[in-house]
């Protein structure tokens, strides 16, 4: 299964799609996010991918007990209107960022949280969407996005077997079979050991689609275990400084961790090559000197029996084949043999 992006095709057989996920780490400032456009760029990203909402379509300014964060993460003690004003991206710096990007060889898109959001994006001509994690049982929205006939990357960060399945059918219900699940775990960052990347290949089967992974742990060890778990799309936040802070920078890449994740993918991929019971030039040479074969190890006359003293299986592998030994055994020579000979049939009587 293939899905077309831009230029681009995902799916088996084409490399890794790699996204750089900038969020609120441009901390409100536009040359800071047209600088981590270039750095992404420059670390190997294949696309930058910006989250399109306001505090006021994301929720209501409120500080009860309901709105307030508290369940562990970097945010805690915040209201969720408090988060989302400061980590927006202005919707008006959204068109300029998108040429930035483009002009720099990178494909841009974002991640609507409403159904403005997305019409809003579809003024801008994306090549794709993502509906994130927290998303995923918004079906109207999910819809909305999916109606609009491009790609569609879904996080799977808090859903269920069936929210999964629910969101799936949600999109072809609409006519949008161009599917795209992203294993994620929502802890920011996430432990490791709770990253279950098996559930990767399980989910394109149970589903029919490519699938992906949205990570939020530490280090580069996910992504890249994930590649030779058969994903096709890896997305991980990135800053260029995580010591400038911004609301993700903590669990973010730097530009040079970026660039040695990118590397170890393509290297992953060429590991992985294909299934080939062929032997390289190489190996066949190698081979030679180092296999073992049949050779007469000690001075032999015409009319002498083989015996395990004077034929043995050694290095190197110009002999006959090791297999041959008992067939060899017992019979006689039909010619002297100097010691250091490779065996050959024709001396067998």
């Amino acid at each position: 299964m293939h899905v077309r992006i831009a230029e681009r095709s995902i799916g088996e057989g084409h490399p890794t799609f790699i996204i750089a996920e900038m969020s609120a780490n441009h901390q409100q400032d536009i040359r800071l996010a047209k600088r981590i456009i270039e750095a992404a760029k420059e670390s190997g990203a294949d696309a930058i991918k910006l989250q399109t909402y306001t505090a006021d379509t994301m929720t209501i300014d409120c500080d009860n007990e309901f709105f307030k964060i508290k369940q562990g993460t970097l945010w805690d003690g915040r209201t969720l209107y408090d988060l989302y004003k400061e980590a927006y991206t202005p919707w008006e710096w959204q068109p300029q960022l998108k040429g930035y990007a483009e002009q720099l060889g990178l494909i841009w898109f974002s991640t609507p949280f409403d159904p403005s959001a997305a019409d809003f994006l579809e003024t801008m001509d994306v090549p794709l969407y993502k509906i994130a994690s927290f998303e995923i049982h918004d079906l109207p929205l999910i819809a909305h996005v999916a109606a609009k006939g491009k790609p569609i990357l879904i996080s799977t960060g808090v859903a269920t077997l069936a929210d999964i399945e629910d969101a799936v059918e949600t999109c072809k219900g609409q006519g949008n079979d161009q599917i795209i699940l992203l294993k994620c775990t929502s802890a920011y960052p996430a432990p490791i050991e709770e990253a279950n990347l098996r559930t990767i290949p399980h989910m394109a089967q149970a589903f029919g689609v490519i699938t992906g992974l949205s990570d939020h742990t530490l280090g580069i060890s996910a992504p890249i275990a994930a590649v030779a778990l058969g994903t096709q799309v890896i997305e991980k936040h990135f800053t260029i400084d995580r010591k400038a802070g911004g609301a993700d920078s903590a669990f973010s890449l730097e530009p040079h961790e970026f660039k040695q994740m990118v590397q170890s993918v393509r290297d992953v991929e060429k590991a992985l090559g294909k299934v080939s019971y062929q032997l390289t030039q190489k190996a066949k040479t190698q081979g030679k000197v180092f296999s073992r074969s049949l050779f007469v190890v000690k001075d032999m006359k015409a009319g002498e029996h083989f015996t395990l003293e004077n034929v043995r299986s050694i290095r190197p592998g110009d002999g006959l084949h090791p297999k041959y030994l008992k067939e060899i055994l017992g019979k006689t020579a039909k010619k002297t043999i100097s010691r250091g000979t490779p065996m050959r049939w024709e001396w067998v009587g």
